[in-house]
């Protein structure tokens, strides 16, 4: 039998040990023992997990040691958003509604991660339906603040060393904002990268399934298999510096100081590395994309939850519903605003100069004090309406010293292009300090 080693607390932070053929020799058991003693610490504080069994955990990683390695992700753990189906936990969506519910099968994304040998740790906790309702989670960096939303339990599981990888969604910025808050690599890939079936839909025309790590390399790996694009298996490697435009976008306004700063301190690490950084507006032609993208997901939202809202209305929170709306949607405004979208995301090309990435707002700031609310999506709606790929890169932080990530966003079906560029970007940050 092959011997399996302990890892260290650098390899488990890094996919590199994964790559190296040598990876056969890594023990499921002894990943699995080092995030579980960080959660038993920090769990009760934080409240990042909807569904946790240590027990059957420790059985699935001896199990996995016994095995073969299958691929790369052999014996990884990786946490997975309580709005996808798992047929072996429970699934509750969020809401008390589901609560102890348990799907027949797999979603299609944790039935690969299975056949490839990762180890499923448990369920994130997520806002109500991946909606407005918070979850209990808090931020890993200050209790007292939100994690932001939907994907509140994988951002802060993975910020905070709970797990090496999870699961999530974003519809408007559920994967964006809540990694720029806590801290880590959020990575939503080009809508309809990942398969969704088995995923709780919130609005059909974006939801999309994506990921959060610690390391953009790691994400492009975690997606490729999930995706079947090995093209996503990506280095920091490139043969010239990336080039970026430099996008505040009509909400502008709505950014926060450190969000500004934190914003043109990645366009100045870029240009001393040797990168091109131009200046790029959005068209007023394109139309109001925040707007058109909350008429979609409403009227969608309302169409989703119909079982729901006529079955058990009274489980579905006060905020759902308000969103929501008590009388039908109007049908003629959710038909506008598809038409806004298709013209958009015909018009957006002309902002993607040749080989560029657009460099944005991932957040309007450090992530607002309390927990009522997961913060604004306006810095994410309308890339999510546009279907491109989006990248939460860390490695700034506000006046109170918390995380205020920065957004990278790629041409639709470019997402090699962004990851790679995110790397390239990402290493510069480590090897540059920043305030």
């Amino acid at each position: 039998m092959t011997q399996r080693h302990a890892l260290s607390d650098d390899e488990i932070s890094s996919l590199s040990c994964v790559l190296d053929p040598a990876s056969s020799r890594r023990s499921a058991e002894a990943l699995v023992e080092h995030y579980l003693a960080r959660i038993a610490a920090r769990e009760p504080e934080i409240h990042a997990w909807a569904w946790l069994d240590p027990i059957e955990i420790r059985r699935t990683a001896r199990e996995n040691d016994a095995q073969a390695p299958r691929s790369y992700l052999q014996g990884l753990p990786i946490g997975i958003k309580d709005v996808i189906d798992t047929a072996d936990m429970p699934t509750a969506y969020g809401s008390p509604i589901y609560a102890g519910h348990r799907p027949r099968t797999d979603a299609a994304c944790v039935a690969l991660l299975r056949h490839h040998g990762a180890i499923l740790m448990g369920k994130t906790a997520t806002t109500e339906f991946a909606a407005v309702e918070p979850a209990t989670t808090v931020n890993p960096h200050d209790v007292s603040r939100t994690p932001g939303g939907s994907s509140s339990g994988s951002a802060a599981a993975v910020a905070d060393g709970m797990v090496w990888a999870a699961l999530g969604t974003q519809t408007a910025g559920s994967i964006i904002r809540p990694a720029s808050f806590c801290g880590c690599v959020g990575y939503k890939p080009t809508f309809g990268t990942i398969n969704r079936a088995g995923l709780k839909p919130l609005s059909e025309s974006t939801d999309t399934l994506g990921v959060f790590t610690r390391h953009v390399t790691d994400a492009g790996w975690l997606v490729a298999l999930l995706a079947g694009r090995s093209e996503l298996q990506i280095s920091d490697t490139l043969t010239r510096p990336p080039r970026f435009a430099l996008c505040r976008t009509e909400c502008a306004e709505q950014a926060q100081p450190e969000a500004h700063a934190a914003l043109d301190r990645m366009a100045a690490i870029a240009q001393a590395a040797g990168a091109e950084v131009i200046e790029y507006d959005m068209p007023p032609s394109i139309g109001d994309l925040n707007a058109a993208a909350m008429t979609i997901l409403t009227t969608e939202a309302r169409q989703a939850f119909t079982p729901e809202l006529l079955t058990r209305p009274e489980l579905v929170s006060a905020r759902l519903r308000q969103l929501l709306g008590a009388e039908a949607p109007d049908r003629r405004a959710y038909d506008l605003a598809q038409r806004t979208a298709t013209r958009a995301r015909e018009a957006i090309g002309h902002l993607f100069a040749p080989d560029s990435v657009i460099l944005t707002f991932s957040s309007a700031g450090e992530a607002p004090p309390g927990l009522a609310s997961t913060g604004s999506p306006v810095f994410n709606h309308p890339w999510s309406l546009l279907h491109l790929p989006c990248l939460n890169l860390p490695g700034m932080t506000g006046p109170n010293g918390l995380p205020v990530g920065v957004q990278l966003v790629g041409a639709f079906r470019d997402d090699a292009r962004l990851l790679q560029a995110g790397a390239w970007l990402e290493a510069r940050i480590r090897d540059t300090p920043v305030a």
